[in-house]
């Protein structure tokens, strides 16, 4: 491929709204346009780079045995409804209608309509295991599309589903399937960690995902210094916190009592006037949760010194999303804000606990009067208590695997995978009939990865101040060869030379021999697009030399005209 044939409209402008490293190169080197909210389409460079990371993905599967299909992209409303996912999904699911008025989805994950493929079609266990994924569009219609393809609302993705007659079988092919995507991301250049992870929409047991590191990731990742552990904080976990309590080693015996604290309302007021530790105190997050049918007030009750994970909170009374309460929902409950605290709480008042503090003793809370608390409480007198894991992970954490210290770090979510079990295959009918002849619902895993958001991935990993430095996997080009000078005919002939050679021996390469571009603005495109690696063809081949340039490190070498290829050759391998 030729500059002078391809299109190529690479820009020194940075668009206003782009704010990532990966959205402000990928406009600026060519690769994409924007032609709406969240909504880009690819230019040459683009595609090629697309398609090349689609190639690793479905390489790979097709090794480990998986089978591609490809399922339309508007799927009926009436597969979701039966699956009970229409209401879940919220205002991301584009709905539709024909101009027979009937309902139909942009589809933003593919359950559904993967089961209904399967299902009567595969009918008995001789047929299982069963494993299918597509490589197709999807659609989401995110409240606030940003960051370029890291979060668009239209992108490719890679989703599969397997079909099982037990969980063990499942269970099996999710450890396959983690495997099969640690190869994947290792062959496209990328450091990444699997952790676990929270199910959100999709639902199902265990799941995990595989983070890009990255410091513009929009994840936060809890991650041990000792061990493998890590985890999105959504669904960190840690060892039980030491707390020194502060009736230890005296002989002054707990009792609770009521206690007047007049316009102390935060924890680190109440601490310091009762001179307890934060840690000994109960922290009250009031939060309004969201139904498909109503909203409730919630409160949940955590360790004055953590912070509430809103994902574990949202998840511990299903709801659909939580929002803060507001001033007036909470004098309606019959609560004193400031003094609110899991003892006397009014009649019909939703709570949960976490359960680190479950049976906790000696502790201060809320009297749920105002200007008041009490101190040397025990959790343990409470009867039909929900608890539940409800605090982010913080960082100096113990690990709950080896006890080693925890810290925070910065993650993509380029791929995840899910236990389903029967969560769709037993509302949508899917059985298959057993080896002693009964009917049973496939047992299901489902594994994802974002494809086009990995074009953004590899910019936020590799880059610099000038531009895109793209892994060998994923480049557009392996190599540019530079004509310096292409209106002089001798060089241009060279170039040409060089860039045959090249592709002889199956080297990706493009030849800059645009004549109306100067040097110096050929150079910036090498690396603001961020080619491997450039040949220059100039100045200095009345000596026989040409010279070699690594975009990653930009280091220049001369290399013999007769030895530029074997010496590629040596640098890519």
């Amino acid at each position: 491929m030729k500059f002078s044939n391809m299109f190529i409209p690479t820009t020194k402008e940075t668009p206003n709204d782009a704010t990532l490293p990966s959205h402000q190169f990928l406009i600026r080197g060519g690769f994409i346009n924007q032609q709406g909210a969240g909504l880009y389409n690819y230019m040459p460079l683009g595609k090629i780079v697309l398609e090349k990371i689609r190639a690793v993905v479905k390489e790979e599967l097709d090794c480990a045995g998986c089978n591609e299909v490809q399922l339309g992209f508007v799927t009926p409303l009436s597969l979701w409804e039966a699956s009970g996912r229409a209401s879940k999904m919220g205002a991301e699911m584009l709905k539709i209608k024909d101009r027979k008025h009937n309902d139909f989805v942009l589809s933003p994950t593919n359950e559904e309509a993967m089961v209904e493929l399967v299902k009567n079609r595969v009918t008995s266990y001789k047929d299982l295991p069963l494993n299918l994924y597509q490589i197709n569009t999807k659609f989401r219609d995110e409240a606030r599309p940003r960051f370029g393809l890291m979060r668009g609302r239209e992108f490719l993705m890679k989703d599969g589903y397997s079909f099982h007659e037990n969980e063990e079988d499942m269970v099996r092919e999710f450890h396959h399937m983690e495997a099969t995507y640690s190869k994947i991301f290792t062959r496209l250049g990328l450091e990444f960690r699997v952790v676990a992870a929270d199910s959100g929409a999709i639902g199902g047991s265990g799941s995990k995902e595989f983070m890009v590191l990255a410091n513009s990731g929009e994840d936060t990742i809890v991650v041990c210094k000792e061990c493998s552990y890590g985890a999105n904080i959504e669904a960190a976990t840690r060892a039980k916190k030491e707390v020194k309590k502060w009736y230890e080693n005296t002989n002054t015996p707990i009792q609770e009592e009521k206690v007047e604290t007049i316009g102390l309302k935060t924890i680190e007021e109440v601490s310091n006037f009762l001179s307890v530790s934060q840690a000994q105190t109960i922290k009250a997050v009031i939060k309004t949760a969201i139904y498909e049918d109503k909203t409730q007030l919630v409160v949940f009750f955590v360790r004055g010194d953590d912070e509430l994970e809103e994902t574990k909170a949202c998840n511990s009374v299903n709801a659909l999303e939580l929002i803060d309460a507001t001033e007036e929902d909470i004098q309606a409950a019959g609560l004193c804000a400031g003094y609110v605290g899991p003892f006397n709480l009014p009649k019909g008042t939703l709570f949960i606990i976490d359960k680190e503090i479950q049976n906790e003793d000696g502790l201060v809370c809320g009297a749920n009067e105002e200007n008041y608390h009490l101190t040397g409480t025990s959790l343990s007198t409470l009867k039909e208590v929900k608890y539940f894991d409800l605090i982010a992970v913080q960082e100096g954490d113990k690990c709950p695997c080896c006890g080693g210290e925890l810290y925070h770090t910065k993650g993509i979510e380029a791929g995840h995978i899910f236990q389903l079990g029967t969560k769709y295959s037993e509302p949508l009918g899917a059985n298959f009939l057993d080896s002693n002849g009964k009917a049973q619902p496939f047992v299901m895993g489902t594994y994802g990865i974002g494809v086009s958001r990995l074009i953004a991935a590899v910019i936020e990993q590799s880059h610099d101040e000038k531009g895109c430095i793209w892994s060998k996997e994923t480049a557009p080009f392996m190599v540019d060869v530079i004509v310096s000078n292409a209106k002089n005919e001798d060089e241009l002939a060279i170039g040409e030379k060089v860039y045959a050679d090249l592709k002889a021996v199956g080297i990706d390469a493009i030849l800059d021999d645009r004549k109306a571009a100067r040097f110096g603005f050929k150079m910036g495109d090498f690396e603001l697009i961020g080619f491997p690696y450039a040949i220059v063809i100039g100045k200095k081949l009345s000596d026989g030399l040409v010279e070699i340039v690594n975009r990653k490190t930009l280091e220049k070498q001369d290399v013999a005209l007769e030895r530029v290829v074997p010496e590629l050759i040596k640098l890519i391998n």
